[in-house]
C-alpha cells in the first residue's frame, strides 16, 4: 500500500486505517499494511493456536491468517469480510476484519494514551485512542497480539545469553518505548548485557523532555550518551524525536538507535535521512546490544 507519509520526515504524523470488528472501530498504522484483500478460504493448521484461522498463499508467499475477533475475545469470525495483510517484525500476517472504513491522517500528539482500566499493564493490547468526530478509534498493539499467539516472534531474549560473560557498563542510555512489556524486556536485556545506567520513558515526548532538561542543566553527558527509540508512540514518535535530536548542535552527536517492528527498506531510508545512527527490527535484541557496544566504543575513540 503506497502512502505519502513514508516520504515525509519527522512530521510526528501517521496515517491510521480505521476498520470495523463486531460493530466497533479499531485502527492500525498504515505503515504496517501491505494490502487489503477480500476474505479468501484458508487451510486449517493442526494443533494451531485458537486465534489462527489457517494459512493461504495469495501469490508466491505463505501468509498466516489471524482471527482478530477471537484475539479480542469476541467469539469467532465467520467467512467473509476482509483480510488486512501486514508486514512487521519481518512477518507477513493477515488479520480478519469485518470491513474497512478509510484512512485518517493524525498527529501522534492527538493520540490519547489508554487509561489504567484499558492498557497500563503488560496484558493491554491498545496502544492509543483517537477521538474523531465524536467517535473513538482504538489503535491495537498488533505486535503484542502476535507475540501472545507465538512468543517466538517477540524479543529473542536468549540472544543475550549467547553474548557470554560481559563487563558492567555505566554509559547512560535513554530508552523511548510505549509498550509496557517491551519497555521492560529491553531494560532487562540491556541490564543483563551489562548496561546498568538506563532511563526508560513511555514515548518520544517524555524522552525529549529529559534531553531538554539535561541540556538546560548542562548534564547531557552525565545522563544521555545514547538513545534507543521505537517509531510508533503516542505524543511524539521516534522519527520526530530523531529529527529533533539530530537537528540540534547540542545533541546531534548523541547516537540514536531506532528499534522498531516497522524497520523495512522504506523506513530505513527515512531513518537515514533523519540522521539515525542505526536501525534494527525488534526481534534482534542481540544485535541491538552489539550495535550499542560499537557506538559506545566509537564515541570513546
Amino acid at each position: 500500500m503506497d502512502t505519502k507519509i513514508l516520504l515525509e520526515n519527522g512530521t510526528n504524523e501517521l496515517e491510521v486505517l480505521e476498520f470495523i470488528l463486531d460493530g466497533n472501530s479499531y485502527g492500525i498504522n498504515v505503515a504496517k499494511i501491505r494490502e487489503i484483500i477480500p476474505y479468501t478460504e484458508v487451510t486449517a493448521v493442526p494443533n494451531a493456536h485458537p486465534s489462527i484461522e489457517g494459512i493461504f498463499m495469495p501469490r508466491d508467499f505463505m501468509i498466516t491468517a489471524i482471527d482478530l475477533k477471537n484475539c479480542l475475545q469476541r467469539g469467532k469470525s465467520e467467512p467473509g469480510g476482509l483480510f488486512i495483510v501486514t508486514n512487521f517484525n519481518k512477518l507477513d500476517i493477515a488479520f480478519h476484519v469485518d470491513q474497512v472504513v478509510g484512512i485518517h491522517r493524525v498527529s501522534w500528539s492527538d493520540i490519547i494514551k489508554p487509561g489504567s482500566t484499558i492498557s497500563t499493564t503488560e496484558d493491554g493490547i491498545s496502544t492509543g485512542i483517537i477521538k474523531l468526530n465524536e467517535k473513538l478509534i482504538i489503535i491495537l498493539d498488533f505486535e503484542k497480539i502476535v507475540s501472545d499467539i507465538n512468543p517466538e516472534t517477540g524479543l529473542k531474549i536468549q540472544e543475550i545469553d549467547a553474548l557470554g560473560e560481559r563487563k558492567r557498563n555505566s554509559v547512560p542510555i535513554l530508552i523511548a518505548e510505549d509498550s509496557v512489556l517491551l519497555n521492560k524486556l529491553i531494560v532487562d536485556s540491556l541490564k543483563k548485557a551489562g548496561y546498568d545506567n538506563l532511563i526508560h520513558t513511555e514515548n518520544g515526548q517524555e524522552a525529549y523532555d529529559i534531553i531538554q532538561d539535561c541540556k538546560a542543566k548542562g548534564s547531557l553527558k552525565e545522563h544521555v550518551q545514547c538513545i534507543i527509540t521505537d517509531i510508533e508512540m503516542p505524543l511524539m514518535d521516534g522519527h520526530r524525536l530523531t529529527k529533533l535530536v539530530k537537528s540540534d548542535d547540542a545533541t546531534k552527536d548523541i547516537p540514536v538507535v531506532i528499534f522498531s517492528s516497522l524497520v523495512n527498506e522504506e523506513m530505513k531510508r527515512k531513518g537515514e535521512s533523519l540522521g539515525a545512527d542505526a536501525q534494527l527490527s525488534k526481534p534482534e535484541i542481540g544485535n541491538l546490544v552489539r550495535i550499542i557496544d560499537e557506538l559506545m566504543l566509537n564515541k570513546q575513540e
